[in-house]
This record gives structure tokens, sequence and C-alpha cells, in this order.
């Protein structure tokens, strides 16, 4: 569900640093936003602090939310504290063959370019 971004109230949070978030930004302007920002039923912010405050400068209007309710205090100081807890960054290997992985997909060795424009070819007479 859409929602305006001016409507989103902020109460006291956990986080009040909330760091560069120009990496943040970029990777937003570019694939968009992956997880929406969840809030409760009076448009409070439950998480998505550094996302809110990404979508904001890059001068969305709106924004994708989930909405939760019918949560206690706890409950709502929990959801905040695991979305910021409950992560497994990649390790140096894993990074290491994502980034390999891309560059191989960019830049195809000759045979593969050259078994390529064979299908697209062939291709042509299937249709």
């Amino acid at each position: 569900m859409l929602v305006k971004i001016s409507d989103i109230k902020i109460k006291k949070r956990i986080r009040n640093d909330i760091g560069d978030i120009e990496q943040l930004k970029e990777s937003i302007s570019k694939y968009g936003l992956f997880h929406p920002i969840i809030i409760n039923n009076k448009n409070e912010l439950i998480s998505g602090f550094r996302r809110l405050e990404s979508v904001k400068q890059l001068g969305w209007y709106e924004v994708e939310v989930k909405t939760v309710s019918d949560l206690s205090k706890i409950e709502l100081l929990e959801r905040e504290l695991e979305e910021n807890i409950v992560r497994k960054d990649f390790t140096d290997n894993e990074l290491q063959e994502a980034y390999y992985r891309i560059n191989k997909l960019q830049n195809p060795g000759f045979f593969l370019r050259l078994l390529n424009r064979i299908k697209q070819f062939f291709k042509r007479f299937i249709k």
C-alpha cells in the first residue's frame, strides 16, 4: 500500500543516528525499495527509518508500506530491534564470488559470445 511520506509520524526511536545513507539512496534510486517500510494503524513508523530518510532525500512523495496493528509497546520495540539485529552480512568470499559472477555475465568470453550469436541467428528461423 502506498502512503504519503508526509503522513508517516516518527516517534521516539532506538536508532537516532542514521549514519551515511548515500549507498542506500543510490541502491533505492537504481533498484527501487526492496522492503516496505513498516507502520502501525496510526501511521507511526515501526521499522525502516533509514529507508524512509533515504526516500525523503530522493524526493519521493509516497512510499510502499506494510501496516501492522494491535501490537503492544513491547512488541513494537521488539520489532524495531529485530530488524536491526537479526541480519547477516555476506562473507568476503561470498562478496568476491558475487562480483566475479556479475563481471563474467557483463563480460562473456569469446566462445560464449559466439554461441549467443549463433542462438540469436537460429531463433529468427524458429519463430
